[in-house]
């Protein structure tokens, strides 16, 4: 074999070779004899190592390893290895000549002659203490952020492949999912989804959706390992590489359907607190209406009899009858506007309600007519509630009628009676308790939520023109309410109606037992602030030989009773807009005159008028529009 020197720019090849090995300082780059001893030093390895060419060539590289290292007999194994694989590859400590460590990158191959025999190896070793370090501390980072999501139990954190199937899990998703890390492994988080949405494509819409904006958060209703469900929030972030590929998405899962209930809470008592308010503020609108609509009904009634008493012509007195009748039916409108407003005394009495349907059973049966089948399933053991039957057996008849109303067709009416333990915000502002539930359902065309949202608002109604006032419901809803009630109706488009009428249960008894007597002649003093109406008064009881003193004011009438001894009967409306009124009037009027005797009118119930002002039983009272007959009885009960 011919051996020569490749010349390079009149360097030989192997000169070239030296200097540039010699030059590199990034790198240890050195041989070892075949027994480990130094045999070349370059610059990289003095840099790293510390050690100078004279102070370590000839030298067992063991000297680079730590103690524990050189007993372990590891720089011997990274030689052995060497020749057995044709290299050896490692990361470990070394230390340099003063003592300290740097964590090394260390390869070592064996060199051979021509021949095959081993003539030692090539070391390279390079410093990569700071790489490790970034990798330590990046390993520690990841694995401080893997216990930490590991550790959060109100939240499922987990990972997802780029197809949607589960590759990790925490303990929050085992809590709130309920399945264990074994068990969720693989499967597609799909699961997860009610069936309606896996069959709306809920799951990969969530994917899609996160894949090409970067992130999906959504609420629904998921489903846990045992098939319960709950109200989720859920954010699907995608993860990409540094490429820009898509590796994956990372969803978390909070569980809030405590939130959604309170959520759905607060909207039912902000919807009844409005709805309660609105009913009020129409009661009393409707209220003062119905007021000063009395006092025209009570002009015009007066004036009729007043004439009917002076009329002999049997034409004419047909006529007034007419009128006098128009007036009745004008009085029942005003009644029904009160009953709304809740402004109508009740005559209340403990009651069994399975016995007030079965007594009122046969007026229900004709008012539902033969078309319509009506049962009636009554509670085995009613409590008792505190009602005016009379109303209550109206209310009831008004609901069998738009029920029947509602299927023109036929259909079945289903009136139900049941006891029932009211939790806190369950029915409108009623407070928790024990209640009668009287429902009325039928099979007829139901009602929208619009329509039925308005269904108790006076003079509403989806009757034809000339079917209906619009009073029905709103009387019914006003005469619960002043029972201490409320009205729910249940309804949709085609599905006919359930009206449920909520009565709480009596703890006492009440009632009405005043009697009625005859009425004494005398003078009489009148105040009412209406013209109209004061004049119709006056001729009222002058019709019943009364001698007529007027005044349209409190001040007017107190002038009067300091003036004349000879007033018997004090006849005074209560509502005034002015100075005194006529309960002032008459408290005054008892103090200053005892012997006279008063008779207090007004188009506002007794009961309210006693919650606003107070004790009134001294006091006679007449309800507006009054007629003859009215003012007769009334009399009688004056003191």
């Amino acid at each position: 074999m011919t051996n020569y020197t490749q010349t390079i720019g009149g360097i030989s090849e192997e000169q070239s070779f030296r200097l540039l090995v010699a030059g590199v300082r990034d790198y240890a780059i050195f041989m070892l004899d075949p027994e480990g001893l130094v045999k070349t030093w370059n610059a990289g390895a003095q840099r790293f190592k510390g050690y100078a060419a004279s102070e370590i060539i000839g030298r067992h590289f063991s000297a680079f390893y730590t103690e524990d290292d050189r007993i372990a007999g590891r720089p011997a194994l990274a030689l052995r290895t060497a020749l057995d694989e044709g290299k050896f590859e490692d990361e470990g400590w070394r230390v340099r000549k003063d003592g300290s460590r740097f964590w090394a990158s260390v390869v070592i191959d064996p060199i051979r002659d021509e021949a095959g025999h081993l003539i030692g190896f090539a070391k390279i070793t390079r410093d990569i203490t700071e790489r490790k370090a970034a990798r330590e501390a990046l390993r520690a980072s990841e694995e401080q952020f893997r216990l930490l999501v590991q550790g959060v139990t109100d939240y499922a954190i987990f990972m997802l492949s780029p197809t949607g199937e589960v590759t990790s899990w925490n303990a929050g998703a085992e809590r709130i999912k309920g399945y264990s890390r074994d068990e969720i492994l693989g499967k597609h988080f799909s699961c997860f989804y009610t069936e309606e949405d896996r069959a709306s494509g809920a799951p990969a819409l969530t994917l899609s959706t996160a894949a090409a904006e970067g992130r999906s958060e959504r609420e629904g209703w998921r489903v846990r390992k045992d098939g319960s469900r709950f109200w989720a929030h859920v954010v699907v972030d995608a993860i990409r590489d540094e490429a820009g590929e898509l590796v994956g998405f990372v969803k978390v899962t909070r569980d809030v359907t405590e939130r959604k209930q309170a959520a759905e809470a607060l909207e039912r008592a902000n919807a009844a607190l409005f709805q309660s308010q609105k009913m009020e503020s129409l009661g009393q609108l409707t209220g003062g209406v119905a007021h000063d609509f009395n006092n025209l009904l009570a002009v015009m009634s007066n004036g009729l009899d007043v004439l009917s008493l002076r009329v002999l012509d049997h034409a004419d007195l047909r006529m007034l009858e007419t009128m006098q009748r128009a007036v009745a039916r004008g009085a029942t409108l005003t009644q029904q506007l009160l009953s709304f407003a809740r402004q109508q005394p009740l005559k209340v009495e403990k009651c069994n309600l399975n016995a007030v349907i079965r007594g009122f059973e046969a007026v229900l049966r004709r008012a539902a007519d033969g078309m319509v089948e009506l049962e009636v399933r009554p509670e085995p053991g009613p409590r008792p509630v505190l009602l005016d039957v009379a109303r209550f057996e109206s209310a009831l008849l008004n609901l069998v009628v738009n029920s029947r109303d509602a299927m023109p067709e036929g259909g079945k009416i289903v009136i139900a009676v049941g006891n029932i333990e009211l939790g806190e915000g369950a029915v409108g502002t009623l407070a928790p308790g024990p209640y009668v539930r009287v429902s009325v359902a039928d099979t007829g065309s139901g009602m929208s939520p619009e329509v039925a949202a308005r269904a108790f608002d006076p003079f509403f109604t989806t009757k034809d023109v000339g079917k209906g006032s619009g009073l029905g419901l709103s009387q019914v809803y006003g005469f619960i309410a002043q029972s201490g009630g409320d009205v729910l109706i249940d309804s949709e488009p085609g599905q006919g109606t359930v009206v449920s009428l909520y009565l709480p249960v009596a703890r006492g008894t009440s009632g009405d037992a005043d009697t009625l007597t005859g009425a004494v002649l005398d003078t009489v003093l009148v105040v009412e602030d209406e013209p109209d109406l004061l004049e119709a008064t006056a001729a009222l009881f002058r019709s019943l030989g009364y001698e007529v003193l007027t005044a349209s004011n409190g001040s007017e009438a107190m002038d009067a009773l300091g003036r004349r001894d000879d007033i018997h009967v004090l006849f005074t409306d209560i509502v005034m807009p002015r100075g005194i009124d006529g309960i002032q009037l008459a408290r005054s009027t008892r103090e200053l005159r005892p012997d006279v005797r008063i008779v207090l009118a007004s188009g506002y119930p007794l009961p309210a008028l006693r919650a606003e002002h107070g004790h009134l039983d001294d006091f006679a009272f007449l309800h507006k529009p009054y007629r003859l007959a009215d003012l007769v009885r009334t009399l009688g009960m004056a003191t």
